[in-house]
């Protein structure tokens, strides 16, 4: 059996949020085919409970914890250095050691990188077949936070990290044998970006695990008797989906709620931040921080709401809402990493007074409807085993070429050293 080192830059378990559901999956995927050296950080103290089951598919693990005042200190440092913040925030000397001396002695051929901020560990080993899942065009990201802050100082800071995370993109793009992102779009955008490189570089998409997000399961409520509830789901202290509920809850909900008292807005994450509890003081606004299970909370909304103004990539509770057949208000930013069809309810517009009208129009139904169109088209389209077949592929080829989801020759897989 083959080895690989795949260093992550979160623990891959549980799959809790959009990058640690790609990561556990591809984890999983590993785990039948290879011995795994697994080398990643742990930056939320729920995770460590989670150390077992990780280890047990592991041939060997090195954590480190990344605390938020580390990761402080770790990007200050950066930033005196000249570095990308992203880079500086993973600069670890246990997980540096425990790489060199892994790699002097095992007889490693293959290494994965998940998230652009570990690569450095592996940057020097060239005799590596190296492939990099950059996930998202990070550095747009940064530049699109850059566009969204309002202080001067914030607007400098993140266009600097915008620019130099963008280098080293590009570094990492000439470097390694291959560059995976989340979907065809993703890998467009970053092929233009980094012409030279263009022919290593794979668009590879989420998918949804229909046996977990099934609305045919039967599950009580979370509501209160006579709430029509709108649900937004996600972990409550990324930027990105802090800037979404607050604009929702401030552009949007407004409106809802003077068309309808019984209308509420549910905020459904794990650690939400101070700006996220205040919103639960508005009116029919609650913020119900982390839950065991998300899912009754969109089995029994009349309607999901994605309004992500940050995004890239594709967003998994943009694929799991269609997978539970909701209706969908989503922003075009939200939903540009998936392909629209026929029989989509809801609406996908920037636009305040649209996403409030189409609300509206739903939480006039008597009960909450269902949109099987939406599930048929996320099963057809986002399915984990085809995509994982793919991102072996890419694996076992990483210096053949180009390939994508749509592209690629899975046959032949079993052949794989």
């Amino acid at each position: 059996m083959q080895s690989v080192l795949f260093l992550c830059h979160r623990l891959p378990w549980p799959p809790s949020k959009g990058d640690k559901i790609r990561s556990y999956h591809v984890l999983q995927r590993l785990a039948e085919r290879y011995r795994v050296y697994l080398g990643t950080f742990v930056d939320d103290p729920a995770d460590w409970r989670h150390l077992a089951p990780v280890e047990a598919l592991c041939a060997e693990v090195c954590v480190r914890p990344l605390p938020p005042w580390r990761a402080g200190w770790r990007a200050l440092a950066a930033l005196t250095r000249g570095e990308a913040l992203t880079v500086g925030v993973y600069r670890d000397r246990v997980m540096r050691h425990w790489v060199e001396r892994l790699l002097a002695d095992h007889k490693l051929e293959l290494a994965l990188c998940y998230s652009s901020g570990v690569a450095p560990f592996v940057m020097r080993h060239t005799q590596l077949r190296r492939v990099m899942d950059f996930v998202d065009v990070d550095s747009d990201k940064w530049h699109q936070y850059a566009q969204q802050a309002r202080g001067g100082v914030k607007r400098m800071l993140y266009r600097r990290e915008a620019r130099r995370l963008a280098e080293f993109e590009r570094t990492i793009a000439a470097q390694f044998d291959a560059s995976v992102f989340v979907s065809e779009a993703e890998a467009a955008f970053f092929r233009h970006l980094v012409p030279e490189s263009a022919g290593r570089v794979h668009g590879i998409p989420n998918g949804v695990d229909a046996g977990y997000w099934d609305p045919r399961r039967t599950c009580s409520s979370p509501y209160r008797p006579g709430e029509r509830a709108v649900v937004f789901v996600g972990a409550m202290d990324y930027r990105a989906n802090v800037d979404a509920v607050h604009w929702f809850a401030h552009e949007v909900w407004p409106r809802i709620a003077a068309g309808r008292q019984d209308a509420c807005f549910y905020i459904v994450g794990s650690r939400p931040t101070a700006a996220v509890r205040a919103l639960g003081q508005l009116a029919g606004i609650t913020v119900t921080g982390r839950v065991e299970d998300v899912r009754p909370y969109l089995a029994h909304a009349h309607a999901v709401a994605a309004p992500l103004r940050i995004a890239r990539g594709i967003q998994n509770k943009v694929l799991e809402a269609l997978a539970m057949e909701k209706v969908l208000l989503a922003t075009p930013a939200a939903y540009a990493g998936v392909a629209d069809f026929a029989g989509r309810q809801g609406c996908v517009d920037a636009s305040p007074e649209v996403m409030a009208t189409e609300a509206l129009r739903w939480l006039d139904a008597p009960q909450a409807v269902r949109v099987p169109a939406a599930r048929a088209e996320v099963l057809s389209r986002y399915d984990w085993v085809r995509s994982l077949d793919t991102y072996e592929n890419v694996l076992c080829n990483a210096q053949t070429g180009t390939a994508s989801v749509d592209a690629v020759d899975t046959a032949g897989l079993e052949a794989c050293p």
